[in-house]
């Protein structure tokens, strides 16, 4: 058949190849027509035949057949035959309204990760629904880049938009011989809990330093390319032979941030993903007229798909500076719009939609081997389901012109801040913000009351993940800079463990001290951890610096608030491009 489900192929429509297993109560997918049951054969002469039940008085002849059922596939149970029909006196509308509501419960259920992620101008949805669809997905092995988190702590996903023009039609997108580069690079943050996500657009033509790159080669040897200094972002793939892990690293030395994974797609994928899911509505302030882009659109709201959705999310000649932030900003809204349009009704509860998204997404998608198959990634997207729509922001990093007016570089100030907050698990929705208030109000109360002199504070520095000799030097600097003259190292955390956040764990009876050391090493509330029992009078606290801990002095707590004026869209609004 195919595999876009668009056709039918022996006479077999996608939608009518999902059979409900009644074991699990999910939809799964029949690839083959069930056989036939053959008819019983005719009765020997001379052989007794049973009668025919008889019926109830009143039924009809096709209440008295018995139900036909399918032929079980293999590993599945036949379909239960359907009930007798229910008594009157209402019970039928009920029992139909439940039903109704179980069959959209357990739809939501099995596509409830169906907006994993879109990958914009070159977007891909990071969504499969079964092993069928392995064969559609290509891998990349980034080496030491990434990780293997898909369940647990905060994750950082790459989403690269690569301008590569292969495919049917992209040919007269600009130039056709490019090898590909970062062209739209968005880095995609859920929260530990799962509660919200910052997805921050980093500009292709911003001025970075790109690290040395270890980058597989098809014989399976390593090959290190030099990295560059001074160098528009997007250069981090697919020039010299970059690969993903190569951008993967440079937005680690940007942000701070260790990058999990990425997915990658090509110009198709915005083509087939938005027809898919039926087009995707966008609203213009006024009219669009682009050459370049071959975008025509008047003011006001449109539903977009194909070719018409790729030139939308290219065009930026037509809008209100002709930059490339301005193209980013309308990005950020096709994406919100299209998770909006995923995480509808009509999407979810629609077989044949959903076949088409998850064929269109394979086929488009290119992921690290950490992810490169279809059950990890229905095992990240069920994880990234948990996030209400109304706590995602699309933000960008925030970035200056340069001399030359036609790149750009970072905003230091307000970009050290976003990165931060970010690090922090610090979510930048109102919505979300208001319940954080609740929980920072609880928190605080550990840093309100007496702090202990210095020369009384006693603590022991462990080093769980932070850059070696740091332990020693924070000694140092408690002792020689703040006073704290009894502490003293204690070499690595127990057993070499890793930290991502440093904490400080402390006494009951101990708390005068915390609070006095938190203050002096810039201590979140959340990093102060509290025993139940109190401690010896020459007893230690101890401080295990993380992998978040760079050196003694500078502040491990991140801002409460985002910084003024950043480019920013919330994903359960719509707002009409400028």
């Amino acid at each position: 058949m195919d595999a876009q489900g668009r056709g039918r192929a022996d006479d077999i429509d996608p939608a009518d190849q999902w059979v409900l297993d009644p074991n699990t109560g999910n939809y799964v997918l029949r690839l083959q027509a069930p056989a036939e049951r053959p008819a019983p054969p005719a009765p020997r002469r001379g052989t007794p035949q049973t009668p025919a039940p008889r019926s109830a008085p009143g039924r009809s002849a096709s209440r008295r057949a018995a139900p036909v059922r399918e032929e079980a596939q293999p590993g599945m149970p036949p379909q239960r035959g359907r009930r007798a029909a229910p008594k009157a006196g209402g019970g039928s509308s009920r029992r139909k309204r439940k039903q109704q509501a179980a069959r959209k419960k357990k739809a939501l259920y099995w596509t409830g990760g169906v907006m994993a992620f879109v990958l914009v101008a070159g977007g891909a949805t990071a969504y499969a629904l079964l092993e069928h669809f392995n064969g559609n997905i290509s891998t990349v092995d980034v080496g030491g880049a990434g990780s293997d988190t898909i369940t647990d702590g905060p994750m950082n996903i790459l989403v690269l938009g690569t301008d590569v023009r292969t495919g049917k039609g992209n040919e007269g997108y600009g130039d056709k011989g490019s090898v590909g580069h970062a062209d739209t690079t968005i880095l995609f943050h859920v929260s530990e809990d799962r509660s919200n996500a910052t997805a921050l657009s980093i500009p292709r033509d911003m001025l970075t330093d790109v690290p040395d790159c270890p980058t597989k080669q098809p014989d399976g040897s390593t090959k290190v390319i030099p990295g560059e200094q001074n160098v528009r972002f997007n250069t981090s793939l697919g020039q010299s032979g970059r690969d993903p892990g190569c951008t993967m690293r440079t937005i680690e030395e940007i942000t701070g941030l260790e990058v999990d994974h990425f997915m990658m797609a090509d110009f198709n994928a915005v083509k087939t993903l938005s027809s898919a899911v039926g087009g995707v509505e966008v609203c213009l302030a006024k009219p669009i007229d682009d050459p370049k882009s071959h975008l025509k659109l008047s003011a006001g709201k449109h539903v977009v798909e194909g070719d018409q959705a790729l030139a939308f999310v290219r065009t930026r000649y037509g809008l209100k500076f002709g930059s490339d932030l301005d193209r980013i900003q309308l990005q950020q809204q096709f994406l919100s719009s299209m998770i909006r349009k995923m995480k509808s009704g009509d999407t979810l509860t629609d077989p044949t939609k959903l076949w088409d998204l998850a064929s269109a997404a394979t086929k488009a998608l290119t992921v690290d081997t950490g992810i490169g198959s279809v059950n990890k990634l229905i095992t990240l997207a069920n994880n990234l389901k948990k996030i209400n729509i109304k706590n995602i922001s699309f933000v960008t990093v925030p970035v200056l012109d340069s001399e030359d007016k036609a790149s750009v570089v970072l905003n230091e100030g307000p970009a050290d801040q976003l990165f931060a907050m970010v690090r922090e698990d610090v979510s930048l929705t109102e919505v979300k913000k208001k319940e954080k208030a609740k929980k920072e109000a609880a928190d605080k109360a550990k840093t309100e009351g007496p702090e202990a002199d210095p020369s009384e504070v006693r603590v022991e520095v462990l080093n769980g993940g932070a850059p070696i000799g740091a332990a020693q030097t924070t000694v140092d600097w408690l002792q020689n800079s703040e006073g704290v003259t009894r502490s003293a190292n204690g070499g690595n955390a127990e057993g070499g463990e890793k930290l991502k956040k440093t904490i400080l764990e402390y006494a009951p009876n101990q708390a005068d001290q915390a609070r006095a050391l938190a203050e002096m090493m810039g201590l979140a509330p959340s990093a102060l951890k509290s025993g139940t029992e109190d401690a010896a009078e020459t007893d230690t606290m101890t401080l295990t610096l993380g992998e978040d801990f760079d050196e003694p002095g500078q502040p491990l707590s991140a801002p409460s608030k985002a910084p003024e004026n950043i480019q920013r869209v919330e994903a359960d609004k719509q707002v009409c491009a400028e």
